[in-house]
């Protein structure tokens, strides 16, 4: 346990110093490590993971991290994902880390246990869900003015007075997520820590034109087409990105949250052009598993997710390449070894580690 210095001045000469122990991280996934965030002015509240109070300073923390849940809504296994990765970076003690759950109870696949004020989300499949900045069911609150709401918190210097870094990750549906707040939200600029995005292994990226991907795109060595393997090229190959040529047949291929038309929910406080430019300018990470090349946990089969490329791993090597070429973003991408579609995998790879728990 982390100790810290308490001075006492008993008389002008003499200062007495003991050490005492600093605040424990909360590390398990139980109701002692929750607490329920709200944004002001308006009702409801989201119950949030985390492993140390928001409110309570602390001056122990250098670094916040928040992490966004899968399609399965299970926020519990997910802050337990983060815990385990935090102990093998050796950061529990000084990085509070955040798991927001994105509730909803319309039935189905959606049966969560909501509390008294707790908000809800509208169900899968929908293109207005949390994890495009849907608004929560009866409520003007989206997803993504939550996690506004937990980055103004963490930034607070009367709270983690020595926060020197912000992280906010996703898998799957999370990385969906993040991939979409991270060029849209309206905070990033504003904040004295500048957020930097981990975008792991989503099933699908909002692409900025009518371009989609061809298996010119791909990069050479990587498995990545279905079921793992290299796609032959022909010999005169096509450009890596081209006009989308069956927009008749699939007319959602360039609908938000595929493409930019017809956004909703917090997504249309902004412009194309100011999503395009947000989107190059913000630090960010790809993680693509190299193994997730198979069409499982919720891998999205639709006809405008298969217009970005055959797999989860096709499809991030696809768009990185694309926001590169096209925009001029500067972002990264990491294919993880030997991990598929796995959360657990992904967050505890030696290379991951610094990218989620970065020393300054």
């Amino acid at each position: 346990m982390k100790r810290t210095a308490l001075c006492v001045l008993v008389s002008l000469p003499l200062l007495l110093c003991a050490s005492v122990a600093a605040a424990a991280p909360c590390a398990t996934a139980s109701p002692a490590c929750t607490e329920m965030v709200g944004i002001a002015g308006a009702p409801g509240r989201t119950l949030v993971y985390r492993s140390y109070p928001l409110d309570a300073r602390n001056p122990a923390i250098v670094r916040g991290v928040i992490v966004i849940h899968g399609l399965g809504r299970d926020a519990d296994n997910y802050y337990r994902h983060v815990l385990a990765a935090a102990f093998l970076a050796g950061t529990l003690e000084d990085t509070v880390l955040v798991v927001p759950r994105f509730a909803s109870n319309e039935g189905g696949a959606c049966k969560d246990a909501l509390a008294s004020g707790e908000l809800g989300w509208r169900c899968q499949p929908r293109n207005d869900t949390w994890r495009t900045g849907g608004a929560a069911v009866g409520s003007e609150v989206t997803s993504f003015d939550l996690v506004d709401e937990l980055l103004r918190r963490l930034a607070r210097k009367e709270v983690f007075p020595n926060l020197r870094t912000l992280v906010v990750a996703g898998h799957s549906a999370g990385g969906q997520f993040v991939s979409r707040y991270e060029m849209a939200n309206q905070v990033h600029d504003s904040l004295p820590v500048k957020p930097s995005y981990v975008v792991a292994n989503p099933s699908s990226y909002a692409y900025l034109d009518d371009l989609r991907p061809t298996a010119a795109a791909l990069p050479a060595g990587f498995a990545a087409a279905a079921p793992g393997y290299v796609a032959p090229l022909p010999a005169n190959p096509p450009p890596p990105f081209v006009p989308f040529s069956d927009a008749a047949n699939c007319t959602g291929y360039d609908t938000w949250p595929y493409g930019l038309q017809g956004r909703n929910g917090y997504s249309t406080k902004l412009t194309d052009d100011q999503l395009k430019k947000q989107l190059a300018a913000r630090p960010t990470t790809y993680l693509l598993g190299e193994l997730d090349i198979l069409p499982l946990y919720g891998f999205d089969s639709s006809c405008p997710a298969m217009a970005q490329g055959p797999t989860r791993l096709a499809r991030g090597l696809a768009y990185a390449r694309y926001v590169s070429e096209k925009f001029g973003a500067q972002h990264r991408t990491l294919v993880v070894p030997a991990c598929g579609h796995s959360a657990r995998c992904m967050f505890t790879a030696d290379p991951v580690l610094p990218l989620l728990f970065p020393k300054e």
